[in-house]
């Protein structure tokens, strides 16, 4: 029986294609013991207040996977599933998260609001579920101090550090594959 992994996309117009690279890597890296699901979160990626429908979808996935479930996500997507896992009880037991260059929420603007995380949210994290975040320093959309944000705030999760790839990893994500494999 295949391994499941749920991949969330990342954001912004064209977010869906634009992590495809990264799914097909993934897929790849960890070979046929795997099924990588991925899931468009919305059609139409630019309506504002996007988070709620983004939550809602996660949460429908989750409640109907099987035990074992592996999670992982990319920027906007990887951002979600902390808050996701933050803010709601999980029954369906989870294998790993695995979170490729998260966004660390901030700022007072409207738009910004429904992706922050909650004050206190490392503290309604589930700290026997293994986590897994990774970041590469040359990130030109999500600064690497988010990377070191979350290693503050979270210090039993694993952290990866890339010293190149961008935001996309270079469409590589075999050092991801690498911990789902060894789960």
């Amino acid at each position: 029986m295949k391994k499941e992994v749920l991949f969330i996309q990342g954001g912004g117009n064209g977010g869906y294609k634009t992590d495809k690279p990264l799914v097909a890597s993934l897929q790849t890296a960890l070979g046929n013991d795997y099924i990588v699901h991925y899931p468009q979160m919305l059609p139409d990626e630019s309506i504002p207040d996007f988070a709620p429908q983004w939550l809602n979808q996660i949460g429908k996935h989750i409640a109907a996977a099987k035990e074992g479930l592996i999670l992982a996500g990319h920027s906007v997507g990887a951002s979600m599933l902390v808050k996701y896992f933050s803010e709601n009880v999980v029954n369906t037991p989870i294998a790993g998260m695995f979170l490729v260059a998260p966004p660390f929420w901030s700022g007072n603007q409207d738009w910004v609001q429904p992706l922050k995380l909650r004050d206190g949210f490392a503290d309604k994290l589930p700290k026997d579920l293994p986590t897994f975040f990774y970041h590469c320093i040359d990130d030109e959309i999500v600064p690497f101090d988010h990377f070191t944000h979350y290693q503050h705030l979270l210090p039993w999760a694993v952290f990866r550090k890339m010293a190149s790839g961008g935001h996309q990893f270079d469409n590589d994500l075999s050092v991801t594959a690498t911990d789902i494999k060894n789960l």
